[in-house]
């Protein structure tokens, strides 16, 4: 679900122009600017008398300063963020989109009317997307493949003021349109149905999908579904929903961020202990990085817990991994796309997957990918692991 929040630092000293010339004046290394005090000094032996020895030394200068500067670049690159290379790793596999069905985008007026009270719904959320604007911005973006999540829970959310009798065979309605999609176009999607995992709609409907070859996994939404990690029964019927998932052999994609607006690291950490176990060895996808779209203190303290909690046991988080769908902007911080760096960097780049959360965060897959993607300040071998990364259950 759509949900962005949103800074540039210049740090390091930047050399004369009028001493180093019009060939180069700095480079950028580890993201600082690095003065560029090497050819300030050739630059001023080339301007004293000349005798025979500095004419040739002024033509070797001269020559350092065609050959020594791209030499010079390529060195340093490793340090240099993808943002700034011509060459960027394709993406195979986008783990995180959606598409509303027919019945869910008639139901999204009366959705966004009681939602009015909380505000506006995104228009990215009510307008029409079809499965052929999906494929097509794939194919533009070079996709091979994606992860359609069902957005069925909204039929049951209790966000909802008045319940609609119909709310359960509305969820059905949307997970059958999301699977028949699978089915149409088996080499390129992969679908995902939903459950409110406090509903006593969810376990029958993951049980109805079981040995369904169409169905990846299931989709569950804990903002949407008002779930709340610090109490016991939601904890419990959250429990049972990644047994049952389990025990269908089916993923999880989970939006973990609760409605609590002390989020964080207490409830991931309640999570990792009570929920996580239940599902075995089954492959849990955390969304937005444990947020809910965007870079905010609730997202990086969620995100930290589980840092904390890989680094104790790594191979008790084999299965688990994290979607990067729509959690930074161009209006997200410096400071904060750093931070989340550093999270990344401590969990480990394998455990980070490629998604877009289109068409939430703009119907350009390409653009997202190739220009907004590459602004976290990772090194270039860096995002090219985390841009091949895809998980066992989207292969």
């Amino acid at each position: 679900m759509p949900n962005d929040t949103a800074r540039d630092t210049d740090s390091g000293s930047r050399a004369s122009p009028a001493k180093v010339g019009i060939f180069w004046q700095n480079s950028y290394m580890d993201g600082e600017l690095w003065p560029g005090t090497l050819f300030e000094i050739q630059h001023q032996v080339s301007v004293r008398p000349l005798r025979q020895d500095q004419l040739l030394a002024r033509w070797v200068i001269g020559a350092l300063r065609w050959i020594g500067v791209p030499l010079l670049v390529l060195a340093f690159c490793p340090a240099v963020s993808t943002a700034n290379s011509t060459h960027i790793v394709p993406v195979r596999v986008d783990h995180h989109v959606h598409l509303n069905s027919p019945a869910i985008q008639a139901f999204l007026p009366e959705f966004c009317a009681s939602m009015s009270r909380f505000g506006p719904c995104d228009p990215a959320l009510t307008t029409p997307h079809a499965v052929q604007d999906l494929l097509a911005e794939m194919g533009r973006a070079g996709i091979q493949r994606a992860l359609v999540l069902s957005n069925g829970y909204l039929a049951e959310s209790p966000m909802i003021e008045t319940q609609r009798a119909d709310a359960a065979d509305l969820m059905r309605s949307a997970n059958n349109w999301t699977v028949e999609l699978a089915r149409r176009y088996p080499k390129q999607l992969s679908a995902f149905v939903a459950v409110d995992p406090l509903r006593p709609t969810a376990l029958p409907e993951i049980w109805r999908w079981r040995s369904n070859p169409a169905v990846a996994g299931i989709k569950l939404h804990l903002t949407g579904s008002g779930v709340d990690l610090r109490q016991g029964g939601d904890v419990a019927a959250l429990t049972a929903v990644f047994r049952a998932a389990a025990q269908a052999r089916f993923a999880i994609v989970i939006h973990l961020r609760t409605q609590r607006m002390d989020y964080g690291a207490a409830d991931i950490r309640r999570f990792v202990e009570d929920v996580l176990p239940a599902a075995g060895n089954t492959p849990v996808q955390i969304a937005h990085a444990a947020g809910w779209g965007g870079i905010d203190p609730a997202t990086l303290s969620a995100l930290g817990a589980f840092a904390d909690a890989i680094e104790s046991n790594p191979r008790r988080f084999r299965h688990v991994w994290f979607d990067l769908s729509g959690v930074w902007t161009d209006k997200i911080s410096v400071a904060d796309k750093q931070a989340l760096v550093v999270l990344i960097r401590r969990i480990g780049l394998k455990h980070f997957l490629p998604a877009s959360d289109w068409p939430y965060n703009g119907d350009n897959l390409a653009d997202y990918y190739h220009r907004l993607y590459p602004e976290l300040p990772l090194t270039e071998r860096e995002w090219a692991i985390i841009r091949k990364n895809v998980a066992p259950y989207a292969r």
